[in-house]
Order: C-alpha cells, then structure tokens, then sequence
C-alpha cells in the first residue's frame, strides 16, 4: 500500500509537470532534457509494468472462471463493475475536456481573427505594392532625363525630377565598386538648385526587401521606403532611387507584426500537435485511472472471494457431514464476523448433530415401540367383538374391523356411507352424534338398527378426532348390545321378580292367616257350631285382623316408595362452591367445538359462594349450552351468551345462557320443564325435566324468558351459601371475551 501510495505521488507530480509544460515541449537546456528522459521513462515503466500486472491478473482470472473455480465469477463481476464504474465518469470527462479544448482553441483562433490577419497582410502587401509601382513610376519617368538631348538637360536632373514628382528622396548608387557615391536630394518643398554640387550627408544603408519588392533604406536616423531603376550616368552604370519617407521604427514595427503573423500561423500550423498532445494526455490519465481502479478491484475482490471461497468449500464439508471442519483464513470487517459466525455455527451443528444422533437413536426406539403398540392395537381391534370403523370429515367410511362384518354381514365391507351401512333413520341419529361430538368430543346413544333378519339393539359412540375448524374424521364404535339387553333385562326382572316375591311374600302370609281366620269364624257362623259370639270377640276378631292388614299394607306401599327411590337421581350434596369455577368447567367440555358461532361470556368479578353441588350444576349448565349450540344450528345468526351476576336482592347468584335462535313459543314455556316433553321431535324430553329437579334440590329456581331481539334465555338462580353476604367489588365489572 505504501509502495502504490508513493507511485500515485509520482504519477500525480508527473501530470502536474506535465500539465505545466507547453504543449509541444521543446527542451533547449540539458536540464530539461534530463527531465523529460526521466519523466517518459518512468511513465513507460510504469505504464509497462502495471500493464503486465493486469494483463496477468486479467488472464489469471479467465482461467479460473473458465475452470469454474469458487469466487470467480464474483471476482469476474467485481473486476467488470469497477471498470464500468470507473470509465464511465473518466470517458465523461474526456470527452468533455476534448469539448472544452476544442471550444478554448476555437476562442484562441477563432475565424474573425484569421480574416482579419490575412486582411491585414493583404493590407500591408497592396499599400507596399501601391507604394511600389508609384515610387517605381516616378523613377521610370524621371530616369527618361537621360535620353533627352542635352540641350534639355541643361538646368535640371534625374533627381530634381524624382523630387517634384513627389517623392521624398532620391539618390544615384554606383555599383562599379563596393562603394556608394550617393547625393542626396532634400525634400521637393525645397526649390530645385540649377548650380547643384555632389554632397554625402548620409550614406543611405539597405536594410531588407519586403514582400511587395519595396526596399527599405536607412540614412542619417530616417527609413525611407524606395524603388530604384538602371541609368546610364555619364557612361557609368547607376542605380536612379526614389524614395518616401516613413517613421524611424516602421522596419521595427513591421518586422514585429511579421513575427507576430509567423508566430501565429506557426501555432496555427501546431494545433494539431497541440491536439495530439492533449489526448495523449488524456490518455494517459485514463489509463492511470482504469488501472488502478481495476487492480484496486482485483485486490478488494480477493479480500472477499478468499474468505468466500473459504465459506463455501467449508459449506461443502459441512453438506458432506463434516462438521468439525473451521475456517482458517484471516477476512476484516463484516466478513470477519461472518466468518467467525460460520465457525460458531458449524461447532453448534456439530453439537446439534450429536443430539440428533442421540435423538435419533431414542426415536427410532421409540418408533419400535408404537410400531409394536399398533401392531397391538390392530390386533386388538381386529379381534374384539365391537364394531369400529372411521369416517373422513364429509361423513364417508374409511375402515372397518373384522367385528362390523361380523355384526352387519359381509355386505357391511362394501358400504361406503353411514346411511347404506345403518340405514336412513340410524344414519339420522348417527349424524346428530357427529354435531355433538364436535361440541363435546364424544357423544354416545343406544339405536334401534333393522337389520335385514333381525332388530340390532346397538350402543353408538362417537368421537371426533379434532374441533370443527379442524376436525379430520370421526371414529364411530358399535357394540352389539342385544344379547347383552336380553340377559340384563332377564337378570333384571329376574332378581325383581325374587326381591318383589321375597319381600311381598313376608307381608301376604300375616294378610292370608287373617283372612283365613275371619273366613273360618264365619263358617263356624253358618254351620252354627260356634253358638251365639260375644259381640266382645267379634269385636276383638275383626280389630286385631285390620291392624295386621293394615300394618302388612303399609308395608308393602313402603316397598313400593323404595323401588321409586331407586329410579331417582344420586342426593344432591350441597357444599359452598363458585359459580364461576362450576361455569369455566362447563365450558371447557365444549373448546374447541362451536365454531362457527360467536360465543361471550361475561362473568362477574367477586362473586360469593353458593351452597350447591358442583357436578349436578356443571350438568344443569351442560345441558344448558347444548340445548343453546342445538338451537343455533338452523339461525343465520349464531350468538351465544353465558353470564354469571348477583340478582337484585342480594340473596342468590344467577347464571344466564341465551342464545340467538328461534326461540321458544310461550304455550311450550309452561311444559318445557315436564318430563316426555321435548320441542325438537327427537331425544327423551327428559334433559329440561332433569335440571329442574336438580336445581330444585338446591332451593333453586329456573325460568326461560324471551332474548333480545330474538332467542331464549335460560335464568337459574342459586342460593348463597350464607344468606346475609354481601359483595366485595363492583357488580359492574366483568371480563367480556
């Protein structure tokens, strides 16, 4: 890094340098040619050598990613996406310094400035020429002084003629040696002299010829611009100059604006190379930049494929169960993290892999055993005599044991439905046992099944396997009870028959003697053996033969009060209990089987205890929400309501179960709680019978009322367990779910 750091300097101080030579650089002095050697050697070099670096990287990872090596298409990715990165801001800003360059030299020659120097050359060259055949004319006409004949020569000369023809000097320069003889002439406001002497004020010195072929001559601090023409002089060949006086810097400033037009039209001439010159530049720079932004990424791209490529050939270790294999490569940052996460995770896998193992060993054997307790299971199943068979959430038979061939015959294995195993009227009953055990779990009723030969009396028992919501089938027993019927119901009238003639017989023998013993006394009447009876005996007789009957009598009627005793329901114990406790109880037969119903329970806080047995009112409350669920079957609206509260006294607690069903007419309110009497057609009219008895037995009453807007609603009021109990918290407050 710091060996890249120091080439970067050098590369920077190069640009600079070169930024600050002008373009094109022509050394003169061996210092600067010493420079520029060393500048353009060291860029070559490092042109060369990070040119070599790359192309060897850039091959180095072609052949990984051609033999599919791990991270080389991250890398290949990386190394594309930098230099895409990187030229895309360096082509914009060649192109717009390109732009620039070539809007700066437009500003630096533009075509406005090249007209006017090439207007001002031709300028110059037309007033030189103007100058010239002007000056050359006067010299022509006045060199004709000498073909005249020389009477006409008297009194004037060349000279004088050049002068009053309007030039500002003249002068003869013979040329037989390499000296001049010059006379010059003053100005032509001077009057010509007709006695006119050979002077050398000065000695006119040439200084160049322009373009336009006009000479330019010094003499004496004055520049004269002159053009000449060949004379005969006296027989000596000469040279007859006619001359305008112009400024004494003109030659100064017109080699000036000479130079100038040089140097302009040689800088015009070295656009190109100055053109050249830049993009070369630019070039370079970019070059730089694409370099080391692509060995930059390179190097960022093998921090992290390295660590990368470590991760996934320990993936693979680890896909291969390895899971002792660690990654041993040094990574920064995120990556390093990654890395030591990695390690952790695989240590925990490993971990984790050994409890599974130990797991595993554990299922398997546990696996054994319920595959052996279903073997069981099934074996059982198949050999004992009740009939089980499962039905799928729709209704339809899914298997059968062996014992419902046995009791429905062999055609039993081709039913598919309830109603084609049963019959239509068991199927009946067979489905209201479903509804229920989807509410309680299990429901259980004896059937009348007809059978083809014979009348089935059956014991059904049904059981969901789930809550409605997500109930996956019912598992249906059938137990064959007609034998079983047969010998209770002779066993039972049986053993009646016994204790009824056993305990019948004691009070009828005392009942027999006294009728025998009055029947005797009245034959011995009719055959008159006795005589004639003290009224005293008779009296006597008949008195002690009644109270035997009578007492024999009661007897029996108490035999009778003993047989009813027995057909009663167990005593109620009262014992002081929570009504809210008795209700949640309740409740919790039903969870999970009323879907599809809104049910609320409001039960208030702080309730005193009621004296009551707590199983016979967990079955007045069962009972209860049955008959509410039952009658929210057919409504649109299903709302049930269960609520616990202090009446208004103060003296009893009341438990509310409303529902939002049909309701109840009120001819039926007066004989719903009479036993035999049902308003659903089906079941024993005993359910409403049987908690009224219950709640009577615990100085309680129950009622029915009509819900709002629509519905029934059952109101059984309990006593308290202490009469003068008041309440602890606020009637008010409930918990509403």
């Amino acid at each position: 890094m710091w060996f890249g750091g120091l080439l970067v300097v050098f590369l920077l101080a190069a640009v600079f340098t070169l930024g600050s030579l002008n373009i094109p650089f022509e050394p003169s002095e061996p210092t600067e040619v010493l420079i520029l050697f060393a500048l353009s050697t060291f860029i070559v070099a490092a042109l060369l050598v990070f040119g070599l670096i790359l192309t060897r990287n850039l091959l180095k990872l072609w052949a990984e990613r051609r033999a599919e090596k791990l991270g080389a298409r991250f890398r290949t990715k990386m190394v594309l996406g930098a230099m895409a990165i990187s030229l895309l801001p360096v082509v914009f800003m060649f192109i717009a310094s390109y732009a620039l360059m070539n809007r700066t030299l437009a500003k630096w020659f533009p075509r406005s400035l090249e007209v006017a120097t090439e207007e001002s050359q031709k300028l110059i060259s037309g007033s030189g020429s103007a100058e010239f055949d002007r000056l050359r004319t006067i010299a022509v006409e006045a060199a004709k002084w000498y073909d005249l004949p020389a009477e006409r020569q008297a009194g004037t000369d060349a000279l004088r003629l050049v002068l009053q023809r309007g030039a500002d000097a003249a002068w003869l320069r013979f040329s037989w040696s390499t000296s001049v003889v010059v006379r010059p002439v003053g100005p032509a406001s001077q009057p010509p002299s007709k006695n006119l002497e050979l002077e050398t004020p000065c000695a006119p010195r040439f200084m160049r010829t322009l373009p336009s072929r006009i000479e330019v001559w010094h003499c004496d601090g004055s520049e004269y611009l002159a053009t000449s023409v060949s004379v005969n002089h006296g027989g000596i060949p000469a040279q007859l100059y006619a001359g305008r006086k112009v400024s004494a810097d003109f030659l100064r400033r017109y080699s000036e604006i000479e130079k100038q037009l040089a140097s302009y039209e040689q800088q015009k001439q070295g656009l190109r190379a100055y053109k050249t010159g830049i993009i070369l530049s630019l070039l370079l720079v970019t070059l730089l930049l694409v370099f080391s932004s692509t060995w930059f990424a390179l190097f960022l791209s093998k921090q992290v494929t390295v660590p990368i490529q470590a991760l996934a050939e320990a993936t693979q270790e680890v896909s291969r169960g390895n899971f002792e294999h660690r990654v041993d490569v040094q990574a920064q940052d995120e990556l390093g993290i990654l890395v030591q996460s990695f390690n952790q995770m695989t240590a925990q896998l490993g971990q984790s892999r050994r409890q599974i193992d130990e797991f595993t060993r554990n299922l398997q054997q546990a696996v054994q055993e319920l595959e052996r307790r279903r073997k069981l299971i099934e074996a059982i199943v198949e050999n004992i005599p009740t009939g089980v068979l499962s039905l799928d959430e729709g209704g339809k038979i899914g298997r059968m044991n062996a014992a419902m061939a046995r009791i429905f015959g062999e055609g039993a294995r081709e039913a598919h439905t309830p109603a084609e195993l049963l019959g239509e009227e068991a199927a009946r009953g067979v489905q209201q046992l479903m509804r229920k055990s989807l509410r309680m779990g299990t429901a259980s009723k004896e059937l009348e099944i007809a059978l083809p030969d014979r009348v089935l009396h059956a014991g059904v028992t049904v059981s969901s396997l789930g809550p409605r919501s997500a109930n996956p089938g019912y598992v249906l027993v059938i137990d064959d009870l007609t034998e079983l019927l047969r010998a209770q119901k002779a066993a039972a009238w049986q053993e009646v028959a016994q204790r009824i003639a056993h305990e019948i017989k004691n009070p009828l023998t005392p009942i027999q003697l006294s009728a025998q013993r009055l029947t005797r006394f009245l034959e011995k009447e009719r055959s008159g053996q006795a005589g004639v009876p003290a009224p005293q005996e008779l009296t006597s007789l008949v008195g002690e033969c009644a109270t035997m009957i009578e007492r024999e009598v009661a007897t029996l009627k108490a035999l009778v009060d003993e047989f009813s005793q027995f057909a009663r329901f167990p005593t109620a114990k009262p014992v002081p209990a929570d009504i809210n406790s008795i209700v949640a109880s309740a409740m919790d037969v039903f969870s999970g089987r009323l879907e599809g119903m809104k049910v609320r329970t409001e039960l208030a806080r702080g309730l005193p205890a009621v004296k009551a047995d707590p199983e016979l009112m967990r079955r007045v409350v069962i009972n209860l929400i049955d008959n509410a669920a039952e009658a929210l079957e057919g409504s649109t609206v299903k709302e049930l309501s269960l609520a616990t509260r202090l009446d208004a006294d103060g003296e009893a607690v009341e438990v509310v179960v409303a529902d939002s069903g049909h309701g109840i007419s009120p001819e039926d309110k007066d004989k719903l709680f009479l036993p035999r009497f049902s308003t659903r057609g089906r079941g024993t009219g005993l359910g409403l019978a049987i908690a009224n008895r219950i709640v009577a037995d615990h100085h309680g009453t129950i009622r029915v009322e009509d819900n709002q807007p629509f519905g029934a609603r059952f109101v059984v009021r309990v006593p308290l367990a202490e009469m003068g109990a008041t309440v602890e918290n606020n009637r008010a407050a409930t918990d509403k779910t």
